[in-house]
């Protein structure tokens, strides 16, 4: 089958969680024998990134991207006139549209496979997904004008709309007015999304009823105060959980007797820069307060500036490092990975990947959606600073508990999380496919 495979990233090298994601998927569909040909968004400093993705695909496509504060005010303001997420103005690019429609047109294409929200806009005909000129969306599972329209899917790392609210909760006063709007826009578009693809993937069963919420607000006009009933099973959804290597992913060696605790994630994802900014001002103080010499090293690309600063002011008890090639060395240092999410949507990677390489790991109710863990027994989970702090301390001083953590983290993500086993209930979604075209 061919399949054209649409990201809004890279998915490479594999140093971030939807990379990850995305990666493994490639994968297991080139196992299967599918013919991938691959478009994707590519920035400045990714360009040498494509070789890698170009041994599992038939074809690479590029469109190159650059952010900017000067344009996303610009697409905030078109979202404020089409009423569209500022999400999907921003990635709006019409070289990707035409590049999208070139390969529609002159490749045999049997499914397309949208990555991530913002290329579902680019999946669709063009009388189907809304532009800046056209915000309202005909009904995209008519036939195009040849008769023949490719299978849609939708492949949903998040509920998006959610990170916006639960983001609203916890802002300034003077932005939740702009992330209230943000949400509600998603949350139409994306229940918009589930109305007109053929398939939808979600990660967990969370995210799977939040586009249901989605798929009633759009229904409902976008008036919350409408009640619409979906039929539960009549939506073309599958839940199938992140997935990772566990073969490639070894348990590391931990340092005896450190008191490290490390912390890590692209920084500059406002929901990851929340959380530990949280865990610094909140948790880490009580931490220190029970164990003076614990120290906090935050790994990440793009810190902002705010980090750096309290590191360099804090007597080496906060080290940021940016970005790095290799995580061992560090985990190798660390007595503990705090993974601090207050605010989210999908499946934490970082949690898996440190699963599998048996480190002790803390988090939060919301950073262990869509794992299925046993708290206190897989990994701890807190909510309040207190509690954190508390279950913190705990791992910092019970080797024995250290270890329990350890075995068991590993021992779930062979059983349940490998991308091999996990990926398998992609077989009877592109199976149906095929006979179909």
């Amino acid at each position: 089958m061919n399949i054209l495979f649409l990201t809004q990233i890279i998915p490479y090298p594999l140093d971030a969680g939807p990379k990850i994601k995305t990666w493994h998927v490639l994968k297991y569909l080139a196992g299967q024998g599918h013919h991938i040909l691959l478009v994707s968004f590519v920035r400045p400093d990714e360009i040498k990134a494509v070789e890698g993705v170009r041994q599992i695909c038939d074809a690479v496509h590029t469109v190159p991207i650059r952010r900017s504060r000067v344009n996303d005010v610009f697409y905030w303001l078109c979202s404020n006139a089409t009423g569209r997420p500022f999400l999907i103005e921003r990635d709006d690019i019409v070289a990707m549209r035409t590049l999208v429609n070139q390969l529609l047109s002159t490749k045999q294409i049997n499914c397309i496979h949208a990555d991530q929200l913002t290329m579902t806009q680019f999946a669709l005909p063009s009388n189907a997904s809304p532009s800046r000129h056209n915000a309202l969306a005909a009904d995209p599972k008519e036939q195009s004008a040849d008769g023949h329209r490719p299978f849609c899917i939708f492949d949903a790392h998040n509920a998006v709309w959610t990170i916006f609210e639960r983001l609203r909760q916890t802002s300034p006063w003077f932005t939740k007015p702009i992330l209230a709007a943000e949400a509600r826009r998603i949350k139409r578009y994306e229940g918009m999304v589930t109305h007109s693809f053929d398939h939808i993937l979600t990660v967990t069963e969370s995210d799977r009823q939040s586009l249901i919420q989605a798929y009633q607000y759009y229904l409902s006009g976008s008036n919350e105060g409408v009640n619409v009933k979906v039929t539960d099973s009549g939506l073309p959804m599958t839940v199938i959980p992140i997935a990772i290597d566990t073969e490639q992913l070894q348990s590391v060696k931990r340092r005896s007797g450190s008191l490290n605790i490390l912390t890590l994630g692209t920084l500059q994802y406002p929901p990851n820069a929340d959380g530990i900014r949280w865990f610094i001002h909140e948790v880490y103080p009580l931490v220190r307060q029970q164990v003076p010499q614990a120290s906090l090293t935050i790994v990440g690309k793009n810190p902002p500036q705010d980090f750096v600063q309290l590191a360099a002011n804090s007597q080496d008890a906060i080290t940021v490092t940016g970005y790095v090639p290799d995580l061992k060395p560090y985990l190798e240092q660390a007595n503990q990975v705090v993974v601090p999410v207050r605010v989210g949507s999908g499946m934490r990677v970082r949690i898996l990947e440190a699963f599998a390489q048996a480190m002790p790991v803390v988090t939060t109710t919301i950073g262990l959606e869509g794992i299925e863990a046993s708290p206190g027994e897989d990994v701890l989970v807190a909510d309040t600073p207190a509690d954190f702090a508390a279950r913190v301390v705990n791992v910092l001083t019970d080797e024995a508990l250290q270890n329990r953590l350890s075995m068991n983290g590993r021992r779930l993500v062979e059983k349940c999380y490998d991308w091999r086993a996990v990926l398998q209930k992609l077989d009877s979604i592109y199976k149906d496919i095929h006979i179909g075209n």
